[in-house]
Formats: structure tokens, C-alpha cells, sequence
């Protein structure tokens, strides 16, 4: 790009007194969102918006980057976009006539995850330049492009690392990762939240891509190893997630080559198109945005050590996946690599800004062709929808926890996928559907997140995805199919519907009553996620709560609303005497309701209470699965404390009754003591003050004493291995030790029969979804006393896959997946599947909530 510099625009040098990306400089989100709101005084070429606040209070921002007229009209470009995006009814002459109209819109994201800086501080650049630099072809991307940036995805993860990154400038630490996660609940997983919306950061970026302004393009900037490319750009690998249209793919092509190119003539070496990042990884934003008809993509730069230069010496720098580059040497989509050397973080700011400015120029001197295949692609996937099958999917609010249901339709509509719902009974075939029922049509723009999000998926076992060793690349979870992560039963409709439906604006969610009169009581569907919410309300009141362990019968009352429980509740409903009347209407929340009872004395009842819960948090960068716990505790009512190692040292059962242990790898809990920390393939050794070491070592045994003296301890996933070996468990894991060709499970969604006669497992289906990954599966092997363990869930004798990729079923047939030990005056709670994953496996929070009271 020419430099004609335009007066009267201060550039990030004079602002922040340093270069971007200058070697150990970082600029703050404060300072940052300052200069934009001066960038925002300073030229009429950008619009700065705070949308809202970040999960711990500070600002979120969205920026517009366009001509002065383009952001006057903003309002009437962005409803022609959302008109070609969804194209039902529009003929191709008002479609050519909008496309001649419209503007392209582009929307970049920076540093989604927060220790990989080089996206937040190449921002205020990239900006400065668009709206500071008079040349032609910044003209041309000004005139035919809307750029919507979001300097900064997670800006409270950007403060932290800032901070972190300072305190330990000029010392031996100097470019350490943080030892916590760099967000407050998701760490690194922020990315994996774009189809649930956990997160409020994931609401506003939704609120954007699917909802508001459907751009043609989106790009996310991140970072990658050190050892190996200095910069990964689209297209993606093998293989490609199904059902999005393969223009979609194309535009990867072109788009990645154009940059490709752009960034060989500015001579930038090390740089790798299609290869490294598969077209199916999980459904995080710049994968999912490609089934809304968004051409999504990444960059990946090479990681200095934060805003510290790293040296790598030619001997380090190794292949990068090994069915895309098994050597560092030229190729066609690496033809010239790096040498080797010093390597900056100005390096990086400059490669992303180079990638992020060829793709605002291809969508400007493409505009049209860009937009007329934003219509191309909506038409055709809703052709496909018509035509293929299924045509619908059918969501009947007779639920086994029909909230469950409603928020799946609400996350729908997050998505902005067109819900219908209906005004009254209608059948299919010999089947009656009530009034209330969700219809997603496939007959939509968004038909291929629709069906990924909706129906059963397998993941491909071929020759992209096995790899040398036996193998598989699979990137991240093997499915992400949401209604069955949230226990949702979702009907394939295969034929044409015909009834009276409403298309669904905003779900209703009706107040919680109480229901019926004449009653010595009040009981609680145990069913329901939200019931302990309820319940979580009365106890921080004081007021007693039980559960019944038999069926309850109701007696006989109105239905109210198609979310209603059957007249039999299952073991484990929630009894509230009838003098806390007043109480129980305060701690009601939207659709719980209560509802009249008559206690037999032969119905036995037992009196809950909260336990002291803590939940093990270690360092070393963070566990994810920890943050996410503390989220949905947090999310449904439950007091907790944070339990670290000095903690278990100082006695447990001072602090806590209750301790969870969230799904972890065994050494970083008990085995890693070292200086340095665990290795992570391709980065930079990490050294780590003293005081942030983690590891309990032999201080393990003390989770055993906490158990014998009464504590429960739960365990999630691979953690479970602590808890057998700390307490000796008789307890074998089978699939321990064997090969991926023997077995192997990632991210799969699989069958488990619970015994819902026993308490940890009350309110759950008799079979039920769970979400598996490199799970254990228990055997026992306890002889002597074997009525101390209890088998709670075990896996299906066949057919155990629901979808995923599943390698050696016959390996866990008939084995157990959860299991509970009575130990001294205590209990060990073993549940190897993940019943919390990422807050998004609504199906299974009971067995979660079950263990806390």
C-alpha cells in the first residue's frame, strides 16, 4: 500500500509512544479502547460502538470502518444484506438489483483468545491505516466495503495477560504464560462457544454474525506453535464438515490464495495455505460461520514469547501436521519457509495485518461477485432443503425436561435459524403432535447448521483423518451435535407438514406457580435442570427441602402449559411442606412449577441440605473444564469455594464436605513440580515462578483422609485417575493403555443405561446421552466388599455410538460409566464421561447437581 498519509489522525506510534507490536510492548484494552474513541473524534470514516460489557466489566467494542456515506446509510445496507442472505422470494432481477446496490461486508475478529496478542495489537494499525491512508486502493475498500472489526474478543483475558505479561518484564519469567485461564470461565475454550452462547463476549459476536449483519466473509486472528510456519492462512484441509455449500469452499480457495499471494509480494516468509487446520473442526465461530453460508477462516501466526522475541534455531523447526507437511521443507502451499532467527512480535503484527488488509481488497474489487454468491448460497441451501431429507425437524414439548427443549429453541434462534411453532395439534402421518411444538425447516438459507446442530453425525474414519501412527486427527470434539448435548429427543421428519404455525420471534417463559389446593405440601419435578435452581433458592432461605425416593403420584389437576410433567413423577422429586408457601412462591423461577401433595407416611423422604463444595482449581495456564464447573454451579445457584494445593494441605475438611475434581490429565494435579511446567508441542519451554507451581505429589494421599472422615469426592473424566490411585480404589480402567487402533473416543455423544432407583442418578432418563472424551470406563474389581460400589450408569451391551467417531465398542459394552464407592465415612463419586462440558450438556447437569445435595 502507498503511504499518502491524511493529517489530523493520530497514528497508534504517537498514541501509545511505541511501535505496534514493538519487542516487549503491549498496549492495554483501556488504552486501546481510548484510541479508537479517538480514531472515532478524529475521522469520519469509523463508527466506534460499545455494544455492552465483558464478563468482568469492561468495554466490548465493535467498530465500522467504511466511506463517510456508507456509514450514514448503515441501516439500509445492512437490511440489503440480510434480504440476499436470505433470498426466499426474492426473484434473481431484485436480487441482481440489491447486489448492485449493496456493500460487501467483512467482519475480523482479534485475539479471541487472550495470550495470543498479535491480533488486539495489529487493530489500532490496521485501523489507523484504512482511515488515515489516501491512495486508491484504500479508496476502493473504503467505497465497496463494510469492515466491521472487533479489535478485541476477550478484552478482560487481553488486561490480564498485559498485566501479567509486565509484572515479570526483565526477570527470568519474562514472556511466561499466565498460570490461570485468560478468561474468567472459559480460558481457550471461548472459541468452542459459538453454537451454545455462554458467554456474553459469544452473544455479541452471535448477535453480529448471525443475526444482525450476515457478512459475506469473517475472519478470526489467532496464534499457533513456534517450531514450526510463521503463518497459516485459508484455504482449510481435508476433510470438510458436510452440508455447507461448496462455494463456501471456493471462496476459502480464493480468498487464501489472494492473501497468499499479497503476502509473498510484501515478502513474508513461512507461510502455509490448506494445511494444518481441517475444514471440520469443532463448531467454534470461524468454523461454524461456513454452514451460515460465511466464508470463515483463521490466521494462525507463528507465537514470539508474547511481546518477547524468541530465537528458533533451524534445527527446531520441524512439520506441521502430518498429513499436511510432514517435513519443513518447500511445497506447493509453503514455497518459501523461514530460515530460522529471531523471531518478534512486530513480525507477527505485520503478517496478520498484511492477511487482514488482502482480504478487504478482494471483497472490494469482487464486491459483486461476492455478493451475488452470498445469494447464490442461500438459494441453494435452501433448494437442498426442499428437496433432500429431512425437511424438518420436530422438537415435542413433551420432554422428558421440556425447559431443556425451550432452550434449545432459544439457542436456535440465536443462531438465527427460523423456528415455527404451533397453534394447535397437527399430525404427520399416524403421529398427533400438541399445540407447542417447534418445526425447523430445512428449507432455509441456514439448512447445514441446521443439520449439524440437529442430527445425528458421524465423523469420517478414512485417509484424512487416520494418521501415519494409526491415529486420528480429529480437531477438538467429533461432533457437536446440541440437541443431544442437551438430552433433547429431536424427530427426523422425512414428508411435507401441514398445520397452523407461527414463526417464533422470542420464546415465552412463563412465571413458575404453584399449582392445585388442599394439600399438606409442595413437590418439585426432579426432572427439570431448573427445579434446583428452586431448590438452591429455599435452602439459602432456611427452609427444609427432601426428596422422595418412590414414583409420586399427582393428583389429578389442569395442565398447565405444554411444558407440564406427567402425573408420575420419577424417584427424586423435591418435597416442600405446605407452611413455606410464601417462600416457595419467592424462589420460584420461570417454568418450575409446584404442585400439589398429600404425604402418605409410607412414602419415605429424606431431608436435603447444601454440602461446603469446593472445586480444585491448579495452575499451569488453567483447566477449562474447572471453568466451566464454576460457571454452572454458579449459573444454577450452588455456593462453592476454590480449593487449590496448599488448600488440601491445610486440611480439606476445614473448608469443604464436598470436593470436585473437573476432568484433568493425572500430572497436572499430582505429578508436576518442576520449575519449568508441562511441555507444550511446538511452543516455547515455559518457566514459572515458584509460587504458581502446582502439583500435589504425595501430599495426593491427603484427598484419601478427606474421604475417610467423612468427605465426598467427585470426579469428572480423566480425573478420576487421581481419586483411584490416591484412595486405592479396586476399581480397573479398561481402556487404559490401548492403542487408537484398539480404541478410541473424542468428543463423542454415547449411550449410558442409569439406575435412577439411586440417588445421584434421580431425574435422569433410565438411557440417556452423555458426552465422552478419552473418557475412563470402570470395572470393578472389588471381591472382598463389593456392596461398597455401586454401579450408577454403564454403557449399552451394543449400539453405544449416538454420534462421533467410535473405535472399539466392544471394548466397553457392558462396562461401567459411572460409579460410587462407599469409603470409610465418606464417598468417591467416579463419573468418567464430562456431565458439565463447556456448560453445554444440559442432559446431563443433574448427575452434576445430584452429587451436591
Amino acid at each position: 500500500m502507498t503511504k499518502d498519509r491524511i493529517s489530523g489522525v493520530t497514528s497508534p506510534e504517537e498514541f501509545f509512544g511505541f511501535k505496534m507490536g514493538a519487542d516487549k510492548k503491549i498496549a492495554r484494552w483501556d488504552r486501546i479502547v481510548q484510541y479508537f474513541q479517538q480514531l472515532n473524534r478524529e475521522s469520519e470514516n469509523i463508527e466506534v460502538e460499545e455494544v455492552g460489557k465483558s464478563t468482568e466489566g469492561n468495554p466490548f467494542l465493535v467498530v465500522y470502518i467504511s466511506s463517510k456515506a456508507n456509514l450514514r446509510e448503515l441501516e439500509r445496507y445492512r437490511e440489503i444484506n440480510a434480504r440476499i442472505s436470505d433470498p426466499r422470494g426474492l426473484n434473481q432481477d431484485e436480487a441482481r438489483r440489491l447486489v448492485s446496490e449493496g456493500k460487501a461486508v467483512v467482519v475480523q475478529s482479534m485475539s479471541l483468545h487472550a495470550n495470543e496478542i498479535g491480533g488486539t495489537q495489529m487493530a489500532p494499525e490496521l485501523a489507523y491505516e484504512l482511515i488515515a491512508t489516501d491512495n486508491e486502493d484504500n479508496r476502493r475498500i473504503l467505497e465497496q466495503v463494510i469492515f466491521i472489526m472487533i479489535p478485541c474478543f476477550n478484552p478482560d483475558g487481553e488486561i490480564m495477560v498485559t498485566d501479567w505479561y509486565n509484572k515479570w518484564l526483565d526477570t527470568e519469567f519474562e514472556g511466561c504464560n499466565m498460570p490461570w485461564l485468560f478468561h474468567k470461565y472459559a480460558g481457550h475454550d471461548n472459541n468452542r462457544d459459538a453454537f451454545y452462547q455462554n458467554l456474553v463476549e459469544s452473544r455479541y459476536v452471535g448477535e453480529i454474525l448471525f443475526r444482525k449483519w450476515h457478512p459475506q466473509v469473517y475472519q478470526d486472528h489467532h496464534h499457533m506453535g513456534s517450531y514450526g510456519p510463521r503463518l497459516y492462512i485459508a484455504p482449510y484441509s481435508n476433510p470438510i464438515r458436510p452440508n455447507a455449500d461448496p462455494l463456501v469452499w471456493r471462496e476459502h480457495e480464493a480468498i487464501g490464495g489472494y492473501m497468499a499471494y499479497a503476502l509473498e509480494q510484501e515478502g513474508k516468509q513461512g507461510v502455509i495455505s490448506g494445511g494444518g487446520f481441517s475444514g471440520w473442526g469443532h463448531y467454534g465461530f470461524h468454523w461454524i460461520t461456513n454452514h451460515h453460508n460465511i466464508a470463515g477462516m483463521l490466521t494462525e501466526s507463528a507465537s514470539a514469547k508474547l511481546a518477547s522475541p524468541l530465537y528458533v534455531n533451524p534445527e527446531q523447526l520441524q512439520g506441521y501436521h502430518a498429513n499436511d507437511m510432514p517435513e519443513y521443507e518447500a511445497q506447493v502451499n509453503f514455497p518459501s519457509p523461514w530460515p530460522g532467527g529471531w523471531w518478534h512480535l512486530r513480525d507477527v503484527v505485520e503478517q496478520q495485518k498484511i492477511s487482514a488488509w488482502a482480504l478487504l481488497d478482494f471483497c472490494a474489487k469482487h464486491r459483486q461477485q461476492v455478493l451475488w454468491n452470498a445469494y447464490q448460497k442461500g438459494r441453494n441451501q435452501i433448494d437442498k432443503g426442499l428437496t433432500g431429507e429431512p425437511r424438518a425437524y420436530v422438537i415435542n414439548p413433551d420432554q422428558h425436561d421440556p425447559l431443556a427443549a425451550q432452550k434449545l429453541a432459544e439457542l436456535l434462534l440465536l443462531q438465527g435459524i427460523e423456528l415455527k411453532e404451533a397453534n394447535s395439534e397437527f399430525s404427520i402421518g399416524r403421529k398427533a403432535y400438541p399445540m407447542g411444538t417447534y418445526v425447523v425447516s430445512l428449507r432455509q438459507p441456514k439448512m447445514g447448521v441446521i443439520k449439524n446442530l440437529l442430527g445425528r453425525t458421524f465423523f469420517p474414519d478414512n485417509k484424512w483423518t487416520r494418521l501415519p501412527d494409526g491415529s486420528f486427527a480429529v480437531f477438538d470434539t467429533a461432533t457437536d451435535t446440541l440437541a443431544e448435548f442437551m438430552g433433547v429427543d429431536v424427530e427426523q421428519i422425512d414428508s411435507h407438514i401441514e398445520g397452523d404455525f407461527e414463526i417464533v420471534r422470542e420464546i415465552k417463559h412463563y412465571p413458575g406457580v404453584l399449582i392445585g389446593g388442599g394439600r399438606d405440601g409442595i413437590v418439585i419435578d426432579p426432572r427439570l435442570n431448573d427445579s434446583f435452581k428452586v431448590v438452591n433458592n429455599l435452602l439459602s432461605k432456611g427452609v427444609e427441602v427432601y426428596r422422595l425416593s418412590q414414583p409420586t403420584l399427582l393428583p389429578s389437576c389442569e395442565p398447565k402449559r405444554a411444558y407440564s410433567p406427567s402425573n408420575i413423577l420419577p424417584p427424586g422429586a423435591f418435597y416442600v411442606r405446605s407452611d413455606n408457601d410464601d417462600a416457595l412462591e419467592r424462589a420460584m423461577v420461570p417454568g418450575v412449577n409446584g404442585y400439589a401433595f398429600a404425604l402418605k407416611p409410607e412414602i419415605e423422604k429424606t431431608k436435603i441440605r447444601q454440602r461446603r463444595v469446593g472445586v480444585f482449581q491448579r495452575y499451569w495456564g488453567g483447566n477449562a473444564d474447572e471453568g466451566w464447573t464454576r460457571f454452572l454451579l454458579e449459573k444454577y445457584g450452588f455456593d462453592f469455594v476454590t480449593i487449590r494445593d496448599r488448600d488440601v494441605r491445610d486440611g480439606l475438611g476445614e473448608r469443604v464436605d464436598l470436593l470436585i475434581l473437573p476432568c484433568d490429565n493425572y500430572k497436572y494435579i499430582v505429578d508436576l513440580e518442576s520449575k519449568e511446567g508441562p511441555p507444550l508441542k511446538m511452543y516455547w519451554p515455559m518457566k514459572v515462578p515458584d509460587e504458581y507451581r502446582s502439583g500435589l505429589g504425595e501430599d495426593v494421599s491427603l484427598l484419601k483422609d478427606f474421604v475417610q472422615e467423612g468427605g465426598r469426592l467427585v470426579a469428572f473424566g480423566e480425573s478420576c485417575e487421581v481419586a483411584i490411585k490416591a484412595l486405592g480404589l479396586k476399581i480397573e480402567n479398561v481402556v487404559s493403555g490401548l492403542s487408537p487402533e484398539e480404541y478410541f473416543c473424542q468428543g463423542n455423544t454415547m449411550w449410558v443405561d442409569f439406575d435412577i432407583s439411586n440417588p445421584l442418578a434421580y431425574g435422569m432418563p433410565s438411557k440417556a446421552v452423555v458426552m465422552c472424551w478419552d473418557s475412563p470406563v470402570f470395572k470393578i474389581k472389588e471381591d472382598f466388599n463389593p456392596e461398597n460400589y455401586r454401579t450408577i450408569g454403564k454403557f449399552p451391551n451394543g449400539n453405544i455410538l449416538q454420534s462421533g467417531l467410535l473405535v472399539g465398542e466392544g471394548k466397553i459394552a457392558g462396562q461401567s460409566a459411572m460409579v460410587s464407592v462407599d469409603y470409610g465415612c465418606g464417598q468417591v463419586i467416579l463419573i468418567g464421561f464430562r456431565p458439565q462440558f463447556r456448560a453445554q450438556t444440559d442432559g446431563t447437569f443433574k448427575i452434576v447437581f445430584n452429587c451436591l445435595v
